[in-house]
């Protein structure tokens, strides 16, 4: 969760273990922690905001002691995630305010839980205090013991005793993640006592905004998991970011325990063309241009985000570790204006890749447009791109919204109009239960011949009105996998009024006030769209996207729209299908997807981690073996000569897309169905 701290950056890290002196003992000290209050501008925000929710928001609810009670433990959670904090005498004697929050938001009144944020700076200290006292002694990583990072649904510690062998377990875990990154004790001593003393530290900086954002998202969050509150800090980046203006390296960023992980990369952006940054990454220090890193684990997220962007032309370098491997790699990214030209549509030629084509002046061709996302005149962008496609004779078009999370829901009617000559796009329902259509009526189609799109579980919204459009018209063949499921929409208001007269500004909140259905009657809520055609995925559907959000809207239907459907592809879908089966069985690329599959579904439900050097030691060098043996057979594969480690891969093996090859291969296809149709 993100909050507040200008204060932070300014910080020295310049302290070592063995020079943690009178000022930081001092900082150490409970008398140290501030005793928050909530300002006078937060009991009208609260207001506010729980009278805005229950007015207007789609989703309808009570202010009662079931809301409480959820809000309550909400609040816990992004507390304690990992239960670790808190002892069980903490939670049973904060039960007793288990359904007062509901009185408390609506009357703005919530001392109670800035009593609680109090109690949990007291409690955060101390196990900050007991880390320290640790690294006083090297760890024995001979012993064969585990430690379970995933405590989300794990019973509070009854004892302190018991809490402190979580907390020496968690501290050796980080020792040992350093060791594996070839840190010798002392530099590990080193840098675990700054990333405490810093959290320490943070804990003393503490402001009544932090407490206020917590338990408004605590409370927004309960309601629907699309509804949130933003800080004044964060309204204002909100505008940034609707603005495209932001100066950086193109990631979104969320917390996530005491780690700033990544959430995505924007397609166009200086993290995406780098090639190594991916999703789940986790940043674990930056540095400026050649200066020496900055620890960054246990920092707030906006701290985090602060160091990270900065001016254009500037390089910053990125301590990463990669998903749950203790190896650290180095990225170094050189900072650009992230602007919505970065992200826009673009085209290629894809000639088809076959053993009698010996050029691509006689080889088969389709256009392949991705689009990263729904921006304003997109669908001005794609007229041009078709025309441009259709002027190289292309056979067939592919559509790639692949990663593209959404954005104008104008933009996804144009869009779907390109393709079709009028009609429906897609229905949203408002909380009064009223139903617009909005409808392409320009009768007009810029492309008519074959047409396939590709999703993933990461096309969301906007993607999945398009996909959803033409898969019940029946104009395109939908494949990839079931896309992520959002189906709502959200509109942004801010909290201040033009008469408010408080020192401090008020932030604003974004909330649900509508959804989409298909012209077919159905939600993509939750169900997203189901591709005609599905790939291989580690992921169950019922195990991402909308479907893994506590609170989320239902899915359901409405009456369909009045509609045409222009083809009837089910008999295609069962040869295209057929024959895609038949392919990837000689692939040796869809034979990876499958072994990661395995891998995945083996190592998914896994809780915890070995606190034994050699056993970890072991396991990193059978990824890293892993790795390097799959790179040398696609080296072989393409003519290429083996490398002998991972540091020698060239970047154009990151190139390989068989997903899209695939798409590529069904698309010609398509197109051979309907040469033979023509022909009969």
């Amino acid at each position: 969760m993100q909050k507040l701290c200008r204060l932070a950056l300014a910080v020295s890290l310049s302290f070592s273990f063995n020079a943690f002196a009178e000022t930081d003992a001092e900082v150490a000290s409970e008398s140290a922690l501030p005793v928050l209050t909530q300002q006078v501008q937060h009991k009208t925000a609260s207001k506010r905001i729980s009278a805005t929710y229950s007015r207007q928001h789609y989703k309808k609810f009570r202010f009662d002691d079931a809301l409480s009670t959820d809000v309550f433990d909400n609040y816990l959670k992004q507390l304690d995630y990992s239960r670790n904090v808190f002892l069980q005498s903490d939670i049973d004697h904060l039960t007793q305010y288990r359904t007062k929050f509901d009185d408390m938001i609506a009357s703005g009144k919530l001392d109670l839980a800035y009593d609680i944020y109090n109690l949990n700076l007291k409690r955060r200290l101390e196990r900050y205090k007991y880390a320290l006292s640790l690294l006083e002694q090297e760890f024995d990583f001979t012993v064969k013991e585990n430690y379970t990072f995933d405590r989300e649904d794990a019973p509070y510690a009854k004892s302190t005793a018991e809490l402190d062998e979580l907390w020496r377990k968690k501290v050796k875990y980080d020792a040992l993640n350093l060791k594996l990154a070839d840190k010798e004790w002392k530099d590990i001593q080193e840098l675990l006592s700054k990333r405490y003393n810093y959290a320490i530290k943070r804990l003393v900086q503490s402001e009544s905004e932090d407490v206020f954002q917590v338990v408004m998202n605590a409370f927004s969050r309960t309601v629907e998991p699309h509804t949130s509150y933003l800080s004044p800090r964060n309204a204002e980046r909100f505008q940034m970011e609707m603005n495209l203006s932001l100066e950086g390296i193109g990631a979104v960023l969320r917390a996530e325990d005491d780690f700033t992980v990544i959430q995505s990369v924007v397609k166009g952006g200086p993290a995406d063309k780098s090639n190594k940054l991916k999703a789940k990454d986790k940043v674990v220090a930056v540095a400026q241009g050649d200066s020496e890193f900055v620890d960054v684990v246990g920092w707030r997220l906006d701290d985090v985000v602060d160091l990270i962007k900065g001016p254009k032309g500037t390089t910053v370098r990125l301590q990463i570790q990669k998903g749950e491997s203790s190896s650290l790699e180095v990225v170094s990214i050189v900072r650009e204006t992230i602007k919505l030209e970065d992200r826009q549509a673009k085209s290629d030629i894809y000639y088809e890749k076959s053993a009698d084509q010996q050029s691509p002046a006689t080889a088969k061709k389709l256009g392949v447009i991705t689009i990263p996302s729904f921006y304003n005149k997109l669908s001005h962008d794609v007229a041009k791109e078709i025309a441009h496609l259709k002027e190289q004779n292309v056979q067939g078009i592919i559509v790639d919204l692949r990663g593209n999370g959404g954005g104008s829901l104008t933009e996804a009617t144009l869009l779907t109009g390109l393709f079709i000559d009028r009609g429906p796009v897609v229905q949203v329902r408002g909380g009064d239960d009223r139903v617009d259509v909005n409808k392409d009526t320009d009768g007009l189609s810029y492309y008519e011949g074959p047409l396939t799109v590709l999703v993933d579980r990461y096309s969301a919204s906007a993607s999945e009105i398009f996909a959803a459009a033409l898969q019940d018209y029946g104009r395109a063949i939908i494949v990839g996998e079931n896309t992520f499921g959002k189906g709502t929409v959200q509109q942004h208001r801010g909290l201040g009024r033009i008469y408010d007269l408080y020192d401090n500004p008020l932030g604003s909140i974004q909330f649900t006030i509508a959804k989409f259905y298909r012209i077919n009657g159905g939600s993509t809520q939750h169900k997203g769209v189901i591709p005609d055609i599905q790939y291989p995925t580690a992921i169950d559907p019922k195990e991402w996207g909308e479907s893994r959000e506590e609170n989320a809207l239902e899915w359901d239907k409405i009456e369909p729209a009045e509609y045409r459907r222009l083809n009837d592809f089910s008999q295609d879908i069962q040869y295209l299908s057929s024959m895609h089966a038949e392919r990837i069985k000689k692939n040796p690329e869809f034979a990876y997807i499958y072994e990661d599959i395995a891998y995945y579904n083996e190592h998914k439900d896994k809780k915890s981690a070995s606190l034994n050097y050699e056993v970890r030691k072991a396991e990193r060098d059978e990824r890293k073996n892993r790795r390097l043996e799959r790179a040398n057979k696609r080296l072989i594969a393409l003519g290429k000569e083996k490398v002998a480690s991972l540091d020698d891969i060239p970047d154009d093996l990151n190139e390989l897309d068989a997903l899209l090859d695939e798409t590529a291969n069904i698309t010609f296809d398509l197109v051979n169905i309907g040469q033979i149709a023509k022909n009969k």
